[in-house]
C-alpha cells in the first residue's frame, strides 16, 4: 500500500495530528538498496527527528507493525506509545515468501493481486466497487520495492526484542485476516508485558479501511490515555 491506506481512518479522526509516509520503494518514496526492517525503522527515526513533534504514538500495520516493533526496541525515547496492527514478530516462512517473489518475478504483481485481495479483505468488502481502488494500488506498486519488502519480511524475527518492550502497546487484529490471522497477532501481544489486545469484527488485514469507525474508536481511547 501507500500512505492513502490511512485516508478512511483519518476522516474519522480530524482531531489528531497525523504524520504519514511511504516506506522505501512504495508510493512516492525512492527505492533504496538496504531493505532490512532495521533500516526501515531508521527511516522512521530520521523522519521523527526531522519533524521534531515530540514523542509520538507510532501506528504500524503489517510490515509497518514490524517497523514499529523495531523502532520501539531501538529508540523508545521517540515514542510515548505504539500500536501494532495486523502484524507479528514473524510473518510467514521463507518458502512462502520465496514463492511470492518467484511469482512476481515471473508474471508481475498483477498475477497475485486477486490472492492478495482475498487475504486482505473480508468477503463483503470484496463485493464492493471500491475493491478496484485497492487492487490497483497493489498492482501499481514498484515490483522491486514489493520484492524487497518480501525479502525483509522473510528475514525478520523480532521475538527477542519485542518481548522486552517497555512502553504502552495496543495490538489490533482483524477477525478475518488472511495475512496475519488473529491467533498469530494475539501471540505477539502475549509476548509484550502489559500489552492490550483487541480484535475488530468483520475485518481482514486492513481494518482501518474496512471498519474505520471501529478502528478509530480503539485508537481514540488509546491516544487519549497515552498522548504526550
Amino acid at each position: 500500500t501507500d500512505l492513502r491506506l490511512w485516508d478512511p481512518l483519518l476522516a474519522e479522526m480530524p482531531e489528531i495530528r497525523a504524520i504519514r509516509f511511504d516506506k522505501r520503494g512504495h508510493g512516492l518514496s525512492d527505492e533504496a538498496g538496504d531493505y532490512r526492517i532495521a533500516a526501515l525503522a531508521d527511516d522512521a527515526v530520521a523522519l521523527i527527528e526531522h519533524l521534531n513533534p515530540g514523542p509520538v504514538i507510532f501506528v504500524g500495520l503489517s510490515i509497518g507493525g514490524m517497523i514499529a516493533q523495531s523502532l520501539a526496541a531501538r529508540r523508545p525515547d521517540l515514542l510515548s506509545a505504539v500500536v501494532l496492527s495486523n502484524t507479528a514478530v514473524k510473518m510467514g516462512g521463507a518458502d512462502s515468501w520465496a514463492q511470492r517473489i518467484a511469482a512476481i518475478e515471473g508474471a508481475g504483481i498483477a498475477s497475485i493481486a486477486d490472492t492478495i485481495m482475498e487475504r486482505w479483505f473480508a468477503a463483503p468488502f470484496r463485493a464492493r466497487p471500491e475493491l478496484a481502488l485497492w487492487r490497483n494500488m497493489v498492482i501499481r506498486t514498484s515490483a522491486s520495492g514489493y520484492i524487497d519488502a518480501c525479502h525483509a519480511l522473510a528475514a525478520t524475527d523480532l521475538t527477542e526484542t519485542t518481548r522486552r518492550l517497555d512502553l504502552p502497546v495496543l495490538v489490533i487484529a482483524g477477525d478475518q485476516d488472511g495475512s496475519s490471522p488473529p491467533d498469530l497477532v494475539a501471540a505477539t501481544a502475549a509476548l509484550i508485558p502489559g500489552a492490550t489486545f483487541e480484535t475488530i469484527a468483520d475485518a481482514g488485514h486492513l481494518p482501518c479501511v474496512e471498519q474505520p469507525s471501529a478502528y478509530a474508536a480503539l485508537l481514540r481511547g488509546f491516544i487519549k490515555e497515552h498522548a504526550a
